[in-house]
């Protein structure tokens, strides 16, 4: 059966525990996603807090981290989603991805309503990747691919 949290507390601070614990086992987030069975976007996104594991891919984690069974049964849980408080973040790397999106998101809507009509890119039938790639000028280019599926607006 799956269950759902309600208040983020609890895999907010296993989200803390886990990274503590990759750390110390000087760990990837890739090493990680094949122990999981899964992407490495979707397991590190699960691991802080964002996604639920399946409970074989739950388990696997849990072991390779060193967390235990409790840990293993909150990494299937539903979380509540979420994990920027309110306000403009303050993190450099997020606080440009707000950027981004402040400066894009009204281009990304107008093209997105343009090619598709009206609805939205889903964020649950999604894939994301990244990649680091040469930057033909010097330097490396972040890669980073936003796949998610049309859902169109459904009047009723």
């Amino acid at each position: 059966m799956a269950h759902a949290q309600f208040d983020p507390t609890a895999r907010q601070a296993l989200a803390t525990r886990a990274v503590e614990a990759k750390t110390s086992k000087d760990l990837t987030w890739q090493q990680l996603a094949d122990a999981s069975g899964l992407s490495v976007a979707f397991t590190t996104a699960a691991v802080l807090g964002q996604h639920a594991l399946p409970e074989a891919s739950a388990r696997a984690v849990a072991e390779l981290l060193g967390l235990g069974a409790d840990a293993a049964m909150l990494l299937q849980t539903i979380p509540t989603r979420g994990s920027i408080p309110g306000g403009i973040p303050t993190d450099p790397t997020i606080y440009r991805f707000h950027e981004m999106l402040q400066v894009y998101g009204t281009t990304l809507k107008a093209l997105v309503h343009e090619q598709f009509g009206d609805g939205i890119i889903s964020a649950i039938n999604f894939r994301l990747d990244v990649r680091k790639v040469a930057d033909p000028e010097g330097g490396e280019r972040a890669v980073i691919t936003l796949d998610g599926k049309y859902l169109p607006t459904k009047p009723f």
